[in-house]
């Protein structure tokens, strides 16, 4: 799919995009309501999360693993985080593998992302220390998104 192409949602933004959570306690529900069962609970604030539909204030979501279910929009905020994926991943000062490493974060850690360049780099902010890691090496971009 190509990110110019994505469909717009009834609330007038594009789908899918990226998200994260604004609570440290989501529920994921069965359905678009609290009438619906929660199947899962999540507890990773600032998890990145990608929102697939939409209905009324629910939004339909798919986590990093690829579970889908629906959470209220309040629990949503538009800020981009990332998550690092696979193994120990280095993150390094400019967007070039040469650079100087400023960290190095396991997978699983959640960050700011900040920007995604054409090369396939992103800059992050985890801790307060900003810097370069490759797109593949996180979840909460698409592979050929750019921003800043």
């Amino acid at each position: 799919m190509e990110l110019d192409k994505r469909k717009l949602g009834p609330s007038g933004l594009p789908l899918p995009r990226f998200v994260s959570f604004r609570s440290g306690e989501v529920n994921m529900r069965a359905g678009p309501g609290t009438r619906y069962p929660i199947s899962w609970i999540y507890h990773r604030r600032r998890l990145p999360i990608e929102i697939v539909d939409e209905f009324d204030t629910w939004r339909q979501i798919r986590d990093w693993q690829g579970t889908v279910g629906w959470v209220h929009q309040s629990m949503l905020k538009g800020q981009r985080s990332m998550m690092v994926t696979g193994a120990v991943r280095t993150i390094f000062d400019d967007p070039e593998p040469g650079s100087r490493p400023v960290l190095q974060a396991e997978a699983g850690v959640i960050g700011e992302l900040e920007s995604c360049n054409s090369e396939g780099w992103c800059q992050v902010e985890i801790k307060d220390i900003t810097g370069w890691l490759k797109r593949s090496s996180l979840y909460g971009s698409y592979k050929d998104e750019v921003f800043d």
